[in-house]
């Protein structure tokens, strides 16, 4: 495995220091990385035995009210899932499937009601909790999840892993106690879209490596997978109008590696399991640029009728469909028809970034009747921010991916479009671009943005960030991470942890909730989860992980 962290030992945290601050934590509910007296022996053993502070999640809760007895999951424990068509059943099944391995109880799950266990219950008169919103209560003999929808009641069961112990995630039986804090949480979202993108073009990624990203993120309350499915370096899915775009175009990657691609069965398998995971799928068939893969594969999708070569660099703006030419735009419905078909879910993605090779006029042209062609199939069009600049339909969502050297023109547009209804997806690039490098010493990624640091990642209001955009115009937050630097599971690991639970906090809670101080020290609690769950991810210095997981004794 690669050095992806930086050198442990570089980040030391003294055991009594460390103590200290849990033992605040779980006196005050909230901590600060501020000295504390050394711990004794029985301070230790309350401190291991005690349950986490009950607002110690991430996303950080809407309402926290803590009190009262702790909830203890015993081997007696049943699973108590009620209403919904099977849903509720379904997500018990789920929570069963993540809770046994490590605690070695059977949790047999029942449909049948009670007052004991774990309660997860679907009440269609908890309208006020809207589509993914819950409300968790924890005390002496039961913890009972409430949601109206069964997407609030899956993101609540995430809350609930959260408030175990992180030796919970281990795939191998633990030592208990499996205790709960007392007390109630009711949540609901602050944005309908929490996005995360997976490049699957720049290096392929397979079904149950892309699997594995989808049940990480789920974790943290996204809601939306968006899988960049063509570029310049491959294209990703089975197509049956144009079966070379697959065959040809996808057998290959950056530095010339084998690539692949998904057939239609394997990209269906994906999003059925996104789908389990209450996770929307938006494909993206980049367009009129990155199209280099699938020019490659025809000829005549080219203006002068050539395929140029098989691209394995990096470099971007250099190729473009063709906008005078008929067969340009039976390519588009033909893949947009198939592709669609494929995907229940409402977006459309078409790309429309660093069209650098396509004029303004052939821009235009294209982008125009590609959004109709996503209209002609039941979808709403998606695409990068550089679409405010032809015609956006009614409807269509920007997603804007600038930074701090974006000019103020290209600013402007789209603020002017959000003020003229475009929706806006936020993606800052030297905010939420996990591929951005942490520091100069990262191994992994690119600094094309800057360097992002786990608190640059976090630090930002997206209600206010683009100025003079209607606040209501923002539809959400969405991470990307590219895949020019990244591999394999691993690379994903090193670069979306830790600053992915951050971007879903900006997406999820409220903006009340907002402060890096707070954060740090959730986020600092979420170490010894990822590295439960497999996770290599980087120990940034800017967050006071605890002593076992930076090399400190």
């Amino acid at each position: 495995m690669r050095p992806h962290t930086v050198r442990r030992s570089a980040l030391p945290r003294a055991l009594p220091r460390l103590l200290g601050s849990l033992l605040l934590v779980a006196a005050a509910g909230v901590s600060s990385a501020c000295a504390a007296p050394e711990a004794s022996a029985a301070q230790v053993t309350a401190v291991a035995a005690a349950p986490g502070p009950l607002g110690r999640v991430v996303p950080a809760p809407a309402s926290v009210r803590p009190g009262g007895a702790p909830y203890v999951l015993t081997p007696a424990t049943r699973i108590r899932a009620v209403g919904g068509a099977g849903d509720a059943r379904r997500i018990g099944d789920y929570l069963a499937g993540v809770l046994r391995p490590s605690t070695g109880y059977a949790l047999p799950v029942t449909r049948n009601d009670g007052a004991d266990g774990i309660r997860l219950r679907l009440d269609p008169s908890a309208g006020e909790l809207g589509a993914e919103g819950y409300t968790l209560t924890s005390g002496r003999g039961s913890v009972t999840v409430t949601a109206e929808q069964p997407a609030g009641l899956f993101h609540g069961v995430q809350t609930l892993r959260q408030l175990l112990p992180p030796r919970v995630e281990r795939d191998t039986r633990q030592k208990g106690p499996w205790r709960v804090a007392g007390g109630t949480i009711t949540d609901t979202p602050r944005y309908a879209y929490r996005g995360a993108m997976l490049d699957v073009s720049r290096h392929f990624f397979s079904v149950d490596e892309v699997k594995r990203y989808i049940d990480q993120i789920a974790q943290y309350k996204i809601n939306t997978f968006h899988i960049h499915l063509s570029d310049d370096q491959g294209w990703r899915i089975a197509v049956d109008s144009w079966p070379r775009l697959a065959t040809y175009g996808g057998s290959t990657e950056v530095d010339g590696g084998p690539g692949g691609y998904y057939t239609k069965a394997q990209y269906q398998e994906i999003v059925r399991y996104a789908g389990s995971r209450y996770l929307e799928v938006v494909p993206e068939i980049d367009m009129p640029g990155h199209t280099n893969a699938a020019l490659a594969s025809y000829a005549d999708l080219n203006c002068d009728g050539v395929a140029p070569p098989l691209y394995t660099g990096t470099k971007v703006g250099f190729s473009s469909l063709c906008a005078g030419k008929d067969v340009t735009y039976d390519f588009i419905d033909d893949v947009v028809r198939e592709v669609a078909a494929l995907t229940p879910g409402r977006y459309f993605h078409i790309g429309g970034d660093e069209a650098h090779s396509t004029s303004h006029q052939d821009y235009v042209a294209i982008m125009t009747r590609a959004q109709a062609v996503v209209g002609k199939y039941g979808k709403t069009v998606m695409g990068w921010h550089q679409l405010t600049g032809a015609d956006p339909v009614a409807g269509a969502v920007a997603q804007y991916w600038g930074y701090d050297r974006t000019s103020a023109a290209d600013r402007q547009q789209v603020v002017d479009a959000a003020k003229n209804g475009t929706r806006l997806v936020l993606s800052p690039a030297d905010r939420v671009y996990l591929d951005m490098k942490y520091t100069d010493q990262t191994e992994l990624g690119l600094k094309w943005a800057g360097l992002v640091e786990v608190r640059r990642s976090y630090d930002w209001d997206p209600g206010t960030y683009l100025t003079g955009a209607p606040e209501s115009s923002v539809l959400g937050v969405e991470a990307p991470i590219w895949s020019e630097t990244l591999t394999d599971s691993a690379d994903i690991d090193a670069m979306a942890f830790p600053r992915l639970p951050g971007a879903a906090e900006l997406a999820w809670s409220p903006a009340s909730t907002h402060d890096w101080d707070m954060y740090k020290v959730r986020l600092a609690a979420l170490g010894e989860r990822f590295t439960a769950q497999g996770i290599d991810y980087y120990r940034s210095p800017q967050v006071p992980w605890p002593a076992s997981e930076t090399g400190g004794s």
